[in-house]
């Protein structure tokens, strides 16, 4: 095991650290599948920005690092993917 990876996991002891580290994993997991939704459609961030209404910078902003992410621009994204949006919030 490196040093990298015994510091990783004692820092995993602690649940703040920890939990900020799934909530951060959780948003990343928003923007990769926005993105591979977006690929599966055929859209290039700007085609996907204009049916949305907004600057490619933010479709670019939410695929790579997303940050206070609002449903209601997360449902515009969705519906001119042709796709709809599921929240679920299974047990951990």
């Amino acid at each position: 095991m490196t040093r990298w990876n015994r510091y990783y996991k004692k820092q995993m002891q602690d649940k703040e650290f920890k939990a900020l580290v799934e909530q951060e994993l959780a948003s990343l997991r928003i923007g990769a599948r926005l993105a591979a939704v977006r690929e599966e459609e055929g859209l290039t961030q700007t085609r996907l920005a204009a049916r949305a209404g907004m600057a490619s910078s933010k479709v670019s902003a939410i695929e790579n690092q997303p940050q206070n992410l609002e449903l209601g621009t997360l449902v515009r994204l969705a519906l001119a993917a042709n796709r709809k949006v599921k929240v679920t919030f299974p047990k951990g």
